[in-house]
């Protein structure tokens, strides 16, 4: 039996601009042999690095998959040295429906790692790029946002490195893409991750892995989607990728660790008090829930139980209990030993 049931259309190895789809067989009543398309496409051409760039693992997370679908796009084979091999729709339905989830299998693919090449379709696709596509290649590139109940202003996302080679690339794609904010991972990572994520998928193959979240609240930032489209360009550059262009110059970038995030443990409508990057005190209130069922109700008070900045912040009125309305996070510390 085959280690995967996909196929591809395109030929990896091939040198030049190519694009088709990874068929995911799914056989349903209206489609006895149908199967679903993942668009994938290569651009190969010379000597260099080999890069898997993916948007689309969540599909109602927009700016990557734009910001994909235009490097493709304008891109030609010869001006690049190396190869990108690009997931436009990564979890091709999700994508389609603008889901969080697969439509049809209920399946997160950011949770589905290291998948299963028999099993959904959504473990399947998580398994093909685990076990065929990142087996080749030296870097990974995880395209995310807030999706429609989160919003992140432009953020990457590293681990700190387990090797001194490992640290220095990490450091080198999170200068190249000069997002405003940089999250950076306090612990995980490494060959032995168990991270059910893409990015445990790179870890596991040893691939240098970095993920942003990038904007969100169901929508397209003009803003963010420049910022994301730039910081792609000059990652490839700074890899010698586009040997034909320049670096522009560098806007900084503040690096952060998380500290949690502040969650609701009452139904109804949320009034925001603080905005991303405002700093959040113990004890302060952030926010205040409103019952217009019982408009007299007062409204209750939501207090912060953590201190730091406001990295990303819940963007619908209505609430749930358990719903997460911030995450926090404090400038950086820079590991034992190193600074």
């Amino acid at each position: 039996m085959p280690k995967t049931l996909i196929t591809s259309e395109i030929e990896l190895k091939t040198v030049g601009k190519q694009f088709g789809y990874l068929r995911v067989p799914h056989s349903v009543h209206e489609s006895a042999y149908g199967w679903i398309p993942v668009p994938i496409t290569s651009i190969k051409n010379g000597d260099g690095p080999v890069i898997l760039l993916l948007a689309g693992v969540h599909g109602d997370e927009y700016e990557g998959q734009i910001a994909l679908t235009k490097l493709v796009r304008d891109l030609s084979a010869e001006e690049v040295h190396g190869q990108l091999i690009v997931l436009t729709m990564a979890n091709y339905h999700a994508a389609q429906s603008g889901r969080r989830t697969s439509p049809v299998d209920d399946g997160n693919l950011n949770r589905s790692f290291p998948g299963d090449p028999h099993g959904t379709p959504t473990q399947m696709i998580a398994d093909y790029i685990e076990n065929t596509l990142l087996p080749g290649c030296d870097y990974l590139i995880d395209l995310h946002s807030g999706g429609a109940s989160l919003f992140y202003h432009a953020t990457l996302l590293r681990g700190q490195g387990h090797t001194p080679d490992e640290t220095r690339q990490l450091g080198q794609l999170q200068e190249a893409f000069d997002l405003p904010y940089a999250w950076i991972f306090t612990s995980g990572g490494g060959p032995g991750s168990t991270a059910r994520t893409a990015m445990g998928a790179g870890n596991r193959n040893g691939v240098v892995s970095v993920m942003a979240e990038l904007g969100g609240a169901g929508t397209v930032s003009p803003e963010i989607l420049a910022a994301t489209v730039r910081g792609l360009e000059r990652v490839l550059i700074s890899l010698a990728m586009l040997p034909g262009r320049e670096l522009d110059s560098p806007r900084g970038t503040r690096e952060m660790n998380a500290v949690g995030t502040i969650p609701v443990y009452d139904n109804g409508l949320f009034e925001p008090r603080k905005n991303i990057g405002d700093a959040v005190a113990e004890r302060e209130v952030v926010g205040l829930i409103h019952f217009p069922d019982t408009p007299l109700r007062e409204p209750i008070k939501v207090v912060s139980n953590l201190e730091g900045v406001v990295l990303c912040k819940r963007p619908l009125g209505q609430v749930q209990r358990g719903d997460v309305i911030y995450q926090l996070a404090r400038d950086a510390v820079p590991p034992q030993g190193k600074s």
